[in-house]
This record gives C-alpha cells, structure tokens and sequence, in this order.
C-alpha cells in the first residue's frame, strides 16, 4: 500500500508528495530519529515486534524520500472496562520539520484504510490535553466514549485519558 498526495492538498508542480508505505526494519533509524527531535521515545524492539505482527500494521510517510512520521495500530484482546477488545490507532510521531504539511493525516487516513478491512470500529485513546490530536481524529468521526486515568496498559500524564471511537463503515475520509 502506498498512498501518496501532495503536502499542499493539490498537485502543483514543485510540491512535495506525502508517501505512506508500510516500514521495514531500513526505517528503524529514522523512527528513532524523528523520536529524538520531537523530544519522545519509541522502543524501537517493540516497533520491530509490532512490524512482525500480522494483526498490527507501522506505516511511515516520507516526503522526497525522507522518512517524516511514523505510526502504527495495536490490538487489544481484552476489554479494561470502557475500552473494548479491538483494533486502536497508535503511536503517531511527526517530524517537527514536517508538521503542518499533512504527515499526520495521511498516516490516519493509512492506518484506518487497514483497519477499516478488517472491523467495524477502531477506537483510539490519548491525553486529554492533547487538543490538536483529537482535533485531527475527529474528521474521521471519532467521539468520546469515556474518560479514566488510564486505558489498558497506558497511564495518562496529569491523570486524565480520552477514549475515542469511530465506526468504519461508511468511514469518513479526510475534508
């Protein structure tokens, strides 16, 4: 899967594509890369695992060949209360060069495409502070379901976690 659209939302000569396209063990530098500049961490075992994993799918958006975000999506085989057994979106870092281009809605949109073949519903859970991310989720029709400090293994920093919810039938695409 690749899918490709211009960082200006039209192709206009001289702009750069946003590609997304499943990562591979080559991306592993990159992640950690874009981890370091953004001032996070991503445990790059645990990124390996989860691009073995059949049922989880990474994915990163390069512009002119340079890896500018990745992203992937878990799945949890068991309920922890609100929160059900499914697939969620997770784990999205763009590079701080690359924001406000559209990195971080074309890996969304990559990651619900795959989804949205295999369920009904993905839901996705975050800090409730976090205002530009659930802003962005929400043009894929994401709602709130619930609220807690926590949601499976994921402890909210300040204590305040946001479950959110989209059905993928009929999914919404991007404006």
């Amino acid at each position: 899967m690749t899918l490709s659209r211009s960082t200006t939302g039209g192709a206009t000569q001289g702009r750069s594509a946003i590609r997304v396209r499943p990562a591979g063990e080559d991306d592993l530098a990159s992640i950690a890369g874009i981890e370091r500049r953004a001032a996070r961490s991503a445990n790059l075992d645990q990124v390996r695992l989860a691009m073995a994993d059949p049922g989880r799918f990474v994915v990163v958006a390069t512009i002119d060949d340079a890896v500018a975000g990745w992203a992937k999506t878990h799945w949890w085989q068991y309920a922890d209360g609100p929160a059900p057994v499914g697939h969620y979106l997770g784990g999205i870092t763009v590079d701080p060069a690359a924001r406000r281009r559209g990195v971080g809605a074309a890996l969304t949109q990559a990651r619900m495409d795959w989804v949205s073949g295999r369920a009904s519903f993905v839901c996705y859970v975050v800090n409730a502070t976090n205002a530009a991310s659930i802003a962005l989720h929400r043009r894929w029709g994401f709602h709130e379901v619930a609220r807690a400090a926590s949601f499976h293994t994921i402890r909210f920093t300040g204590g305040s976690g946001v479950l959110l919810r989209a059905g993928l039938d009929g999914m919404r695409q991007e404006a």
